[in-house]
Parts: structure tokens; C-alpha cells; sequence
């Protein structure tokens, strides 16, 4: 009986290891920095920056000396405080360990991993503009947006890179009847 759940066990044993490794070495990782933002954090609260710059709005960014953050500010006013957790590390984490251990074509897997890690940091910085504007525009629902809208669509991106791997560039061949 326990054969035909065997290569469940296995998904759920190898995709739990690799989140939980991939989450420990995360946390290492920041936890390393102290009281200081973590470098992807400092890379994604900058290029969060240069795009809203890019759209005409005067922020700039600056380390907090007294935390993992990065403030986004405008003028003196801080629009944004970006959290270690704003980076998109831990759902490309999840991205990873679903696809490692759902297994495919390792050719596919070379070029499929990292171009979806490029979607979901992309996607990850649009939510990060956006939430700027809420912050500014709608301030008395940014928590809301930020929890549950902005974080839901973030990993709905990812269900669907999960869909594209499984569904098509992993589907089994139907077989046909031959009469």
C-alpha cells in the first residue's frame, strides 16, 4: 500500500528538505548582517528606487543602522521601510525546492529555474512600486494590500510557473489507441 504513495512521500520528503535547507542558509545568511539590511535586500530597495526614479518620483534609499531594513524615502519622509522578507528570496526558495523536487529534464531545468526566478524578482519589484504608491495614495489600506493582495499575486505567479513546469514542459506524452 505504501508503493503507490511513494513518489508523493518522495516530492514532500525532498521539497520540505530543500525549504527547509534553502530557509536555514537564508536565515544564516541575514542573520549574519546583524542589525544591518542583508545585500539583496540593499539590491532590490535600490532597484525598487531607480524604477520609481524612472517614473519621476524623487526617492532615494538609505540602510537602516539600526535594523535589517532599507528605507525608502522621499525627502525626509520614509515612504517604505523594505524588510528582509521584501526581497523574494523565500518564495524563490519554494519556487526552486517545488521544481527540484517535482524532477523534469535537467535541459529544460537549466534554463526554466533561472528564467523563473528572473519573473518572480521582476514581479517582486512591481509589487514593491506599487506598494510605494499605495503607501502614498492609500495609506489606510497598505497593510491590507501588502498582507494579503500584493502577497497572493506574488505567489500566484508562482503557481502558475509551477503549472507551466508540470503541465507543459514536463507533460507525458498521451498515448493513442491504435485500433
Amino acid at each position: 500500500m505504501l508503493s503507490e504513495f511513494k513518489p508523493a512521500l518522495k516530492f514532500l520528503l525532498v521539497f520540505l528538505g530543500l525549504y527547509v535547507i534553502g530557509n536555514i542558509l537564508y536565515g544564516l545568511m541575514v542573520e549574519s548582517f546583524r542589525e544591518i539590511p542583508d545585500p539583496v535586500t540593499r539590491v532590490v530597495a535600490n532597484q525598487t528606487a531607480n524604477i520609481l526614479q524612472r517614473f519621476g518620483q524623487p526617492v532615494t534609499t538609505i540602510g537602516n543602522t539600526k535594523g535589517p531594513t532599507v528605507f525608502l524615502k522621499e525627502g525626509d519622509k520614509t515612504i517604505l521601510n523594505i524588510y528582509e522578507g521584501c526581497n523574494g528570496i523565500n518564495v524563490m526558495i519554494v519556487f526552486i525546492a517545488f521544481l527540484v523536487a517535482f524532477g523534469g529534464a535537467i535541459k529544460k531545468l537549466a534554463w526554466f529555474l533561472p528564467l523563473g526566478i528572473v519573473i518572480i524578482h521582476l514581479s517582486n519589484l512591481v509589487r514593491l512600486v506599487l506598494l510605494y504608491f499605495v503607501a502614498i495614495n492609500y495609506y489606510s489600506y497598505f497593510y491590507y494590500v501588502h498582507k494579503y493582495i500584493f502577497t497572493a499575486l506574488l505567489y500566484l505567479i508562482v503557481v502558475l510557473l509551477w503549472i507551466v513546469w508540470v503541465g507543459w514542459l514536463n507533460a507525458k506524452p498521451k498515448k493513442t489507441k491504435v485500433p
